[in-house]
């Protein structure tokens, strides 16, 4: 999670984690109560929105990475970001094999609005919401250059995945 938080910091220059309050007590960052806890990731990106616009009511653009992906580099982050900034879209999201990767996107501020309407009718699916916004959607010729072994977009789900990640990164990293 701190390699996360700094890898997120080193772009954005801030960075807040959405989650229960004392779930993670060793970050040295802003926890963001999750408005909407057990319901998915759709309600995490909402609370995430929600408060930023608490800070700054302007449509700006937000990073939104789970903390479970191992392989996520500087390079791409920035890459994504410099998109974001320069598209008129709602979202700034990568497609890969497995297909749209919203938990590694830009997503503007503005967008809130639409994507709380759906979760509130009952859509729980991220990708599902996202389709009433207007996405720039980066495929492989976009990310491919910072991830030639197609594991930018991997994530963590069982305790198998997180040996694995060790395992390659002791025999890349050595």
């Amino acid at each position: 999670m701190s390699r996360m938080c700094t890898l997120i910091e080193d772009v954005t220059g801030r960075v807040s984690v959405v989650a229960a309050m004392n779930r993670y007590p060793e970050l040295r960052t802003a926890i963001v109560p999750d408005h909407w806890p057990g319901e998915g990731p759709l309600g995490g990106i909402i609370t995430a929105l929600l408060d930023e616009t608490d800070v700054d009511a302007s449509p700006q653009w937000n990073m939104i990475v789970s903390c479970d992906m191992p392989f996520l580099t500087g390079e791409w982050l920035s890459y994504l970001a410099q998109r974001a900034l320069a598209s008129d879209a709602d979202v700034v999201v990568a497609r890969s094999e497995h297909g749209l990767e919203p938990l590694c996107a830009c997503w503007r501020t503005a967008a809130v609005g639409k994507l709380q309407g759906a979760f509130d009718e009952g859509m729980r699916k991220v990708a599902d919401a996202m389709k009433r916004l207007r996405m720039e959607v980066l495929d492989e010729t976009h990310w491919k250059r910072f991830d030639s072994a197609g594991r930018l977009f991997w994530n963590m789900n069982t305790p198998q995945d997180y040996e694995e990640a060790v395992r390659i990164w002791t025999t890349e990293n050595a």
